[in-house]
């Protein structure tokens, strides 16, 4: 059985996907080597079975490659999306939409990203949080109502470009 947004998780922007390829090649090299010298260390300090050290790498070492595992998985199936063919008339992966909030008449623009990327220092958004997905597919002068974990923000769309990034 597939993941109900696996479309959406593996698309993503060329940006989104050369970072990804690039924690990879750190946790591959850097990572493994400092796993690798911990448990040296871990191993140094005797009986393996009382050897707190050693559980605490041996910890350490199956988180790095679980996450080797899952980026592996990612970049296997990313669609690196192309600039050229996105419409800026609706909100979608790779748009960057300006959005007012209705009662506060704050303005903030967000960028549409996929799950990996996001972050929202950056205003990058995810499409599957509920404001991407309450922005998905709208358009110009729409407006939205979205349930946050502070109550509910009513969003009116003022401009949708392509992005950038």
């Amino acid at each position: 059985m597939t993941h109900p947004n696996e479309e959406i998780l593996s698309n993503m922007t060329q940006a989104g996907y050369d970072k990804l390829v690039k924690e990879l090649t750190e946790l591959r090299t850097a990572g493994r080597a400092e796993i690798a010298r911990q448990l040296e260390e871990a191993r140094s300090f005797g009986d393996l079975s009382e050897n707190a050290e050693y559980a605490v790498a041996k910890e350490e070492q199956a988180k790095l490659e679980t996450r080797i595992s899952y980026l592996e998985f990612q970049l296997g199936r990313a669609k690196i999306l192309d600039a050229s063919t996105i419409d800026s008339s609706r909100v979608t992966l790779g748009t960057t939409v300006t959005i007012r909030d209705i009662v506060s008449k704050k303005e903030v623009a967000y960028t549409i990203v996929g799950s990996e990327e996001s972050n929202p220092k950056e205003c990058k958004i995810s499409s599957a949080s509920p404001v991407g997905q309450a922005l998905l597919n709208k358009t110009v002068g729409d407006e939205v109502h979205v349930k946050v974990p502070r109550g509910v923000r009513h969003l009116r769309i003022v401009c949708i470009a392509i992005s950038e990034a």
